[in-house]
């Protein structure tokens, strides 16, 4: 349903990206200091990631398939930037989680390799592999750790004014 409705109106794509992007941030100030919560976000936005590249479809591939190419997606380009979309919070939430985003964004780009190779390699789930997911998906890790890290800043910096105010007024 929301694929179709972003297809018929795919200029709103990027605003869907950014609108995700602000929830991650939100999420990421409202629960800065409670990295069990953090986790969990973590785990329960990879499902989409698990659920959309390697569940079966009803479709059978009978051989190894793997399309090499790089593009730079457009603004319309649907599919491609709803690849960015899906890495971008599960590597935000990680990230603040572990406040390691440098890490995180490897793991995120390493997790689409396996992901794309399992793809390749096992014909039988009906999917196939596109070295421009890869890189989509790597664009979203980005993007979540630029927004974990960015957030993280954002955390620390009000700690350090409330810190220093209330040295002030004692």
């Amino acid at each position: 349903m929301i694929t179709n409705f972003l297809l018929d109106h795919s200029a709103l794509v990027p605003v869907a990206i950014l609108l995700v992007a602000l929830v991650c941030a939100v999420l990421g100030l409202l629960f800065a200091d409670r990295r069990r919560i953090l986790w969990a976000l973590a785990g329960v936005s990879s499902l989409p990631v698990f659920a959309l590249t390697l569940v079966p479809t009803v479709h059978t591939i009978d051989e190894i398939l793997c399309t090499v190419q790089f593009s730079v997606p457009t603004l319309g380009a649907v599919e491609l930037l709803a690849n960015v979309a899906l890495f971008l919070p599960p590597v935000c939430f990680a990230a603040l989680a572990s406040r390691r985003p440098v890490t995180m964004l490897a793991a995120g780009s390493v997790l689409s390799a396996v992901i794309e190779t399992l793809q390749a390699l096992v014909p039988a789930i009906g999917r196939a592999c596109d070295t421009n997911d890869w890189l989509m998906n790597t664009i979203g890790a980005v993007l979540g750790a630029l927004i974990a890290a960015g957030t993280a800043w954002l955390v620390d910096r009000r700690a350090q004014s409330g810190s220093s105010t209330g040295a002030i007024s004692s």
